[in-house]
């Protein structure tokens, strides 16, 4: 997996990919014998690390054998699987999106949450166990400051609200696109705007709207992707941008002047699945079990700058690793868990809450 926006939105759940790539690979995953596994990991390094941190140390431990895809699994795919009867994959990767949506058309097994230890089901943030899929990584959008621009012991705009104020701190500015509607500076805007943290959800669009038309002439550019951002910011063509956090970290790792700023930060995660008629079920369940372990998690997070959403896991990473996670403890007071069920609710005018801001957004970005 890369740290592509279009991987970590959620607008995968509404999204019609064609399915003729992932037929094809399915096909040989799903070439397996009974008591085996056939496990999408998304792709890229992202596959990598669940292959060292997942896959062959449960392999180790299980004597199962598990076939791998690198590869994502959207809504359509999954549904076609299932509609089908020709489930090809045993466990997937799912956005919160595509978990809600998935669970209302009963396209997901049951999660047995009586095989977990306790004490990692206590660990775990109650938002990434759900009925049908349980979470292991936690990412945000955070507020990010070029330091050659705002230097430590200088003003500096700590939340979203200073952002904004763009006469107190004067600056070339970006925000993430919201023309994928589940994924925008929505929050972000409301924050600006005066609303506590604890009364965003459910969001007011035209109140957002109202924010965003006081920031949009500072903004050089609404971002659509990681790597987007990530080369502003490199390039220091902004001073001020939200930004996902591994994006970010990535960069600061690397000796560039920038510092995230985890005030207010905006918690997304991803989790994992079973489709429902998987020909290996209960293999499936120990396979989501073990590595939602806070040593599995703490392995995944040192191969892959994403937060374990296991907080056990802090235990078993070094302080200064531990702090470039979203998850971190220091952060979890000031940041904000998106709402995804919130985002599908679907109005009386059939649309749901993130395509209406989609189509808003679209109107909005032109005028």
């Amino acid at each position: 997996m890369s740290n592509s926006i279009n991987r970590r939105t959620f607008m995968q759940a509404a999204s019609a990919i064609a399915i003729g790539t992932m037929s094809c690979k399915t096909g040989r995953a799903a070439a397996q014998s009974a008591g085996e596994l056939a496990v999408a990991l998304n792709g890229g390094d992202y596959a990598k690390a669940c292959m060292e941190a997942f896959v062959k140390p449960f392999e180790a431990e299980t004597g199962i054998k598990v076939a791998t895809v690198a590869d994502e699994v959207s809504f359509t795919q999954l549904e076609l699987m299932v509609s089908t009867s020709n489930v090809s994959l045993d466990v997937i990767p799912v956005n919160p999106i595509i978990d809600i949506q998935a669970s209302a058309k009963g396209y997901l097994e049951a999660i047995d949450y009586s095989i977990y230890k306790k004490e990692e089901l206590d660990a775990m943030f109650d938002f990434v166990k759900t009925p049908h899929s349980v979470g292991t990584i936690i990412y945000a959008y955070c507020m990010v400051h070029n330091t050659d621009k705002f230097p430590a012991g200088k003003p500096r705009p700590n939340s979203w609200a200073e952002f904004w104020d763009v006469n107190k701190y004067p600056g070339v500015r970006t925000l993430v696109s919201g023309e994928f509607g589940s994924v925008g500076p929505w929050e972000e805007a409301l924050l600006a705007d005066g609303v506590p943290a604890d009364a965003i959800y459910p969001m007011d669009i035209d109140r957002i709207f109202a924010s965003l038309d006081k920031i949009k002439p500072h903004i050089r550019k609404w971002w659509a992707s990681g790597s987007e951002i990530q080369q502003l910011m490199h390039d220091r063509v902004v001073d001020l941008a939200q930004s996902v956090d591994g994006r970010a970290t990535l960069l600061t790792d690397q000796g560039a002047p920038i510092e995230v700023n985890r005030n207010q930060s905006k918690w997304y995660w991803e989790s994992w699945a079973i489709p429902k008629g998987s020909r290996n079920v209960a293999n499936a369940q120990r396979y989501i079990e073990f590595i939602t372990r806070a040593d599995r998690e703490a392995a995944f997070s040192q191969l892959m700058p994403y937060g374990p959403a296991n907080r056990n896991a802090y235990k078993l990473l070094p302080e200064d690793i531990g702090r470039k996670f979203a998850s971190h403890p220091d952060y979890w007071a000031s940041s904000i868990a998106t709402n995804a069920k919130w985002y599908t609710e679907v109005g009386s005018d059939g649309l749901t809450n993130a395509e209406r801001l989609t189509r808003r957004w679209n109107e909005w970005v032109l005028q």
